[in-house]
């Protein structure tokens, strides 16, 4: 960044723009083709959204499932797959969610000196690993990106 574009920042920042950002849209794990949501979730009553355990999936404006990690995480349980009548999901295509997670040192209450293990209690994988006793890191290659930390930390410091 040059002095330009922080000068910048900060002067829109202290005027009181916002600065839009863009809908980050997570889909189900179990799709083959990211197109299909577009066209053949339009005409279904959204089975998925309905049977979810976490309830997590949520249905957009646009008539497609994606997920919301706000209250709980994926657990990778196969029921939207085997309820999606247009086969958007199936259990040939399971894989993990397709979004990175990572831990904002700013904002994470550990990362500033107060003892905190919101994050990595509920990690099923055991993908958050502490230096000393703070500094929470994700090791990215146990993360199945399944969103449980994101819903319990207290200070929104997990990002997608």
């Amino acid at each position: 960044m040059d002095r330009r574009e922080l000068f910048g920042f900060l002067s829109s920042s202290l005027k009181g723009e916002e600065k839009k950002e863009k809908e980050i849209i997570i889909r189900p794990p179990y799709y083959g083709d990211i197109a299909a949501f577009d066209t053949e979730c339009q005409h279904c009553d959204a089975p998925c959204a309905t049977l979810c355990q976490e309830q997590i999936i949520v249905i957009g404006d646009d008539k497609t499932p994606r997920l919301n990690f706000s209250k709980s995480g994926c657990t990778y349980c196969d029921d939207c797959a085997t309820a999606c009548e247009p086969n958007v999901l199936t259990l040939e295509n399971k894989k993990q969610i397709n979004a990175g997670i990572r831990i904002n040192e700013a904002t994470c209450m550990s990362w500033n000196a107060v003892m905190c293990f919101s994050c990595k209690d509920p990690c099923l994988d055991n993908a958050i690993d502490f230096k000393a006793m703070f500094m929470p890191t994700i090791d990215q290659e146990k993360c199945t990106s399944c969103g449980f930390c994101i819903s319990r930390c207290p200070s929104y410091a997990i990002d997608i």
